[in-house]
């Protein structure tokens, strides 16, 4: 298909959010360039198959994407709206407030003003554990939400350009007003990174026979806290305010949970904590519950919501081959794959694949698997 974004692009910052970007806008046949601070990190990105590094000699971009850390977003940004005269300039930070602000401290008078009708913020919600252009893939962007925050002084082809870059990526184009979104992602984002580190962080001293009991709730709960704390404390001190705003919330629950707890454990029997306890339970009940319908809205496959599915449980053999081998069946008995989790057993020969699938499709999966062998849990 061919590419709508016009190039030259030149991606400034070849981590994994730059690298993955030129690795796409290279599949699509766009000519495309890098930069970054560091000779070696660009030259890496290069040898990635990421694109080219500019030449003195070299034309002007059509497009710059700026992909830096946050704390220089801003500047690099001007810089490049400065160093190229006629090219539309995006970033890929995940804050937005705070880098227009910088931008427009170093934009001010009106040739800034000028300047800034060619700049759209932009943030993919889109990343992985491991960072660097090792672990760029082309692939990053496909599906996942592109948020555009265009200014009031943002010109509609610079908006076009952007919207066509998070096309051509993959992305799903959504427009947001900056603050907007750095609310949003203090919540969707931000604040599941401190969970998750928190959670984690219990582990370090945690005995060995308690750490060997982990499951997949663990595994699920603390899958991001091994992100670079280099970049989370620029994240996390770019939005400090609505991240502060949803802690601040997420602590009143905690309290509330908390004292619900302490109330209970001052009851030796058990059998006596509703009696003596008068609602300890139901917050504790309340707060499972809330985060039940919580969770429920979040948007699965095609922005369906994870409990549309049904899920059909099955024993795997942890042996070459049996993953694949029950993938092959559930698309022999005619049934669509809507979503798959694994649960792996400690010390076990066996794990647990989770299939979802469609509700009118799990009684003529179930059957079939059975039939196949396959042991399924109820």
């Amino acid at each position: 298909m061919h590419a709508r974004t016009r190039g030259p692009v030149h991606v400034v910052g070849t981590g994994l959010l730059g690298t993955s970007a030129a690795l796409a806008l290279r599949a699509r046949g766009v000519e495309t360039t890098l930069a970054d601070p560091s000779p070696t990190a660009a030259a890496l990105a290069r040898d990635l198959g990421a694109g080219r590094l500019r030449q003195p000699g070299d034309g002007p971009p059509a497009l710059v994407v700026v992909a830096s850390p946050p704390d220089v977003t801003g500047a690099v940004v001007a810089e490049q709206l400065a160093c190229w005269p006629e090219a539309v300039v995006t970033d890929v930070a995940s804050v937005k407030l705070t880098v227009l602000a910088d931008l427009r401290r170093q934009l001010a008078g009106t040739a800034g003003e000028r300047a800034l009708a060619r700049y759209v913020g932009s943030h993919p919600l889109a990343g992985r554990e491991r960072s660097g252009a090792v672990a760029a893939r082309g692939t990053l962007f496909a599906g996942r939400p592109w948020v555009m925050c265009p200014t009031p002084t943002s010109s509609a082809q610079a908006v076009a350009a952007v919207r066509d870059l998070a096309d051509d990526l993959g992305g799903v184009p959504v427009v947001m007003e900056a603050g907007a979104h750095d609310e949003a992602v203090a919540l969707v984002s931000h604040v599941p990174q401190v969970a998750a580190s928190l959670v984690a962080a219990r582990l370090r001293e945690a005995p060995e026979p308690a750490v060997e009991l982990a499951g997949q709730g663990l595994r699920d709960v603390t899958r991001i806290a091994e992100s670079d704390p280099a970049l989370w404390v620029q994240i996390l001190g770019a939005n400090a305010g609505p991240v502060a705003a949803v802690l601040r919330d997420l602590r009143a629950d905690l309290d509330a949970v908390l004292a619900a707890l302490e109330q209970l454990d001052t009851v030796q029997d058990a059998a006596d904590a509703a009696a003596n306890s008068p609602g300890a339970l139901a917050a504790v009940a309340r707060l499972i519950a809330d985060g039940g319908a919580g969770r429920a809205r979040v948007p699965g496959k095609h922005g369906a919501p994870p409990t549309s599915y049904a899920v059909v449980t099955v024993l795997v053999p942890d042996a070459p081959g049996e993953l694949a081998r029950l993938l092959h069946d559930v698309g022999a008995a005619g049934v669509n794959l809507e979503d798959l989790r694994l649960e792996h057993s400690p010390g076990q020969p066996v794990g647990l694949a989770e299939v979802s699938v469609l509700p009118a499709a799990r009684t003529v999966l179930e059957a079939a698997l059975r039939d196949l062998g396959w042991a399924l849990l109820d």
